[in-house]
């Protein structure tokens, strides 16, 4: 007996959902790669008195989380569409683990939003520090212009005057930016926490989806020991 209706559209969605999986697991592991042995930005990784700073940190997550979405989209599309029993086990686990993971890292980067943002502020501070005191490290100098560029911001003051970073600051948008600009300090401490409940239900609408994933997995898992039974019977019956 074949899967029915349910089963080969569970089937289908499974290869889906694995398809944009692998391609968010390509693009995480492959930014984490990058960040980590650019010639712009290994250097920081070089540098002991970050080795445990946010930036490293996140690196870190980008690989290994990209690095285990591409082991679940291999016993995923295994399982699916060469309709394996053990393989689709192995990849409910696992769907169901990362699905506990995405809400429990969501409330706590919610209940935990000031911390978190006081945090980034810091290693912004000691990045910058170093940027100062090395006499303007390239690799360094790289990242500031990323932060700085995607906040809009600029250094520790904002002053266009005193700022000692200001080469690395955006460009300014109107007459008074030339002036003064925000202190990225203060704009990390502050836009996680303005922006917290919408990384939280980011990350909740995305464990949706895993337990979405993790339905439809068991569905085919059941069908698929359906008809198993049903072969095993028949050949019990006929021999």
């Amino acid at each position: 007996m074949a899967l029915d209706g349910c089963g080969y559209f569970c089937k289908y969605v499974l290869f889906i959902f694995n398809l944009i999986f692998a391609v968010v697991g390509l693009a995480f592991l492959g930014l984490g790669l990058w960040l980590r042995f650019s010639e712009n930005t290994r250097g920081i990784f070089q540098i002991e008195a970050l080795n445990s700073s946010a930036f490293v940190m996140i690196v870190t997550v980008l690989i290994i989380l990209g690095s285990v979405m591409l082991i679940v989209v291999m016993f995923g599309d295994y399982g699916a569409c060469g309709e394996k029993i053990c393989a689709l086990q192995v990849f409910s686990t696992l769907v169901s683990i990362l699905a506990i993971a995405e809400f429990v890292v969501g409330v706590l980067a919610w209940s935990q939003r000031q911390e978190i943002g006081l945090s980034i502020a810091e290693f912004y501070t000691s990045l910058y520090a170093l940027y100062v005191k090395g006499g303007g490290d390239p690799a360094i100098g790289v990242t500031l212009m990323f932060i700085q560029g995607a906040l809009h911001c600029c250094g520790i003051t904002g002053m266009s005057v005193i700022e000692v970073a200001q080469k690395t600051c955006p460009e300014p948008d109107g007459f008074f930016e030339h002036i003064k600009m925000d202190s990225c300090p203060v704009v990390i401490a502050t836009i996680f926490d303005s922006k917290a409940t919408l990384v939280m239900w980011l990350f909740i609408g995305t464990g949706v989806l895993l337990i979405s994933a993790m339905i439809c997995s068991t569905i085919l898992l059941k069908q698929l020991k359906r008809v198993q039974q049903d072969i095993t019977a028949y050949y019990t019956s006929v021999y």
